[in-house]
């Protein structure tokens, strides 16, 4: 279109070399082309190992126990099956990376591997979320609790009534254009979201609440209760 508007007139050489500037994406460009689509059965079995952190016949598995639909389509119609998007969310988590390192495997442009990333993990969410944001009973019965206290009780623990343990996290996040100082960690000295997770003796994350910004204690029947502020910046 601006190239159509300077051949008809409409504008000059040095508006047309401003609108370029000003409409050229600063993303760096990567050559994605070059590369091959993702396909699970061509990864050797220790790449896959090292990479997903899962043997490569267990990512079929993992997709079905995970409910996960057949294909993946993000909101600008791009479309991924269910093996390429589980494996890009693990790939991406198995280690911290830049969506840029995984165009050889994925041969998709960075955008692409964004949207797929996020509509994967939006699904996970929405559907399997309750399970450690809620009292998940699978895990936390009356009957594992007593196995989980008994196996803290005989590793020499002074209590015989403790099942878990529970930590905090503070993630660093960009700086709000609102309500700064709801997020801003004085002790970090960074504007972050907590999180605080319980994990139980078999390893397994048994509850998380989070996220959310800085945290005032309130008196209320003499007890001292958390109220968590996080409004839509997050």
């Amino acid at each position: 279109m601006l190239l159509l508007s300077h051949d008809m007139n409409v504008i000059s050489d040095e508006e047309l070399l401003l609108l370029l500037e000003e409409n050229t994406s600063r993303n760096p460009e990567f050559s994605y082309g070059l590369y091959q689509r993702f396909d699970l059965d061509e990864i050797p079995e220790p790449e896959c190992k090292a990479e997903m952190r899962f043997n490569k016949n267990d990512i079929p598995v993992l997709a079905e126990a995970l409910e996960l639909p057949e294909t993946f389509a993000c909101s600008q119609r791009t479309v991924a099956d269910k093996l390429e998007g589980l494996c890009l969310l693990l790939r991406r988590t198995a280690y911290p990376c830049r969506y840029s390192d995984l165009i050889p495997r994925f041969g998709r442009p960075v955008p692409e591997l964004s949207m797929i990333t996020n509509c994967v993990i939006d699904h996970l969410y929405n559907s399997h979320g309750h399970r450690i944001t809620q009292w998940n009973r699978q895990i936390l019965n009356p009957l594992l609790l007593q196995t989980y206290a008994d196996a803290i009780a005989e590793q020499g623990a002074p209590l015989d009534n403790c099942f878990g343990f529970i930590d905090g996290t503070v993630r660093p996040i960009s700086r709000p254009v609102e309500l700064q100082e709801v997020v801003f960690n004085g002790h970090k000295r960074v504007h972050s979201i907590k999180f605080q997770s319980m994990t139980v003796p078999s390893g397994l994350i048994a509850n998380l609440f989070g996220p959310v910004g800085k945290l005032k204690l309130m008196q209320d029947n003499n007890y001292n209760l958390t109220k968590s502020v996080c409004g839509k910046i997050l």
